[in-house]
């Protein structure tokens, strides 16, 4: 199968087939709620490039359904009140990004539990597994998607979603420290802009896993049959 390596496609040697095994694999949908994706000026931190891998992301999701991969959607979900963020101990985000983005209206509403703001964009299948309560910036902390993955014999996790950057990339960090293959699909992640997705991809590549696209990756699902 092919994969990008620093940027650049090749094909991967045979060792990686425990990279892109289908068997144990899930698919994990990362962030993709109307607290980052939602058009409205009140959208409490937004990532507008990432509404353009929805639509992917669904036909990707659809996809593995069909082929016996579990789907799983991650969100941010904050206690009402804000005790585990704003009126806690504030997520660095909230301090760091700013500096470069400007003030962002209504941050102090992200991600607040039973809120418009955790309601996802794509489509969630009823045999889709949920995994709420991510507070930080990895879908790991402080959530039960380990616990998840490993009472479904998953050894392999398939990333998308936003931010490329960010989530995303400290995702892809947990996973590959706690034991599980990863693979990020290039065409299904959006970062703060091109440049820093980029950068992200390269990482991945280079310590954590495989990148590649999602119609390479259902190719080289289906041949194996």
């Amino acid at each position: 199968m092919d994969a990008f390596v620093y940027g650049e496609k090749r094909a991967l040697p045979a060792a990686f087939d425990e990279f892109t095994t289908r068997e144990a694999t899930a698919a994990i949908s990362i962030d993709l709620h109307q607290g980052h994706l939602s058009a409205d000026p009140d959208c409490p931190c937004p990532a507008p490039r990432a509404r353009e891998v929805v639509d992917g992301v669904n036909a990707f999701h659809a996809e593995a359904r069909r082929l016996g991969v579990p789907v799983v959607h991650v969100r941010s979900e904050l206690r009402p009140g804000g005790v585990d963020d704003v009126n806690g101990t504030p997520s660095a985000w909230r301090m760091t990004f700013p500096l470069y983005v400007g003030e962002i209206p209504n941050a102090d509403a992200h991600a607040i539990r039973g809120s418009r703001w955790t309601e996802f964009v794509t489509e969630v299948a009823e045999s889709d597994h949920i995994v709420s309560g991510k507070k930080r910036l990895s879908a790991f902390y402080p959530t039960d998607l380990d616990f998840l993955l490993r009472n479904m014999g998953v050894k392999r996790v398939v990333l998308t979603g936003c931010m490329a950057d960010c989530c995303v990339l400290n995702t892809a960090f947990d996973a590959s420290n706690l034991g599980y293959r990863v693979t990020v699909l290039s065409d299904l992640v959006r970062g703060t802009d091109a440049a820093l997705e980029a950068a992200a991809l390269v990482m991945v590549s280079l310590h954590l896993g495989v990148v590649t696209t999602s119609a390479d990756l259902v190719a080289e699902w289906d041949r194996q049959g």
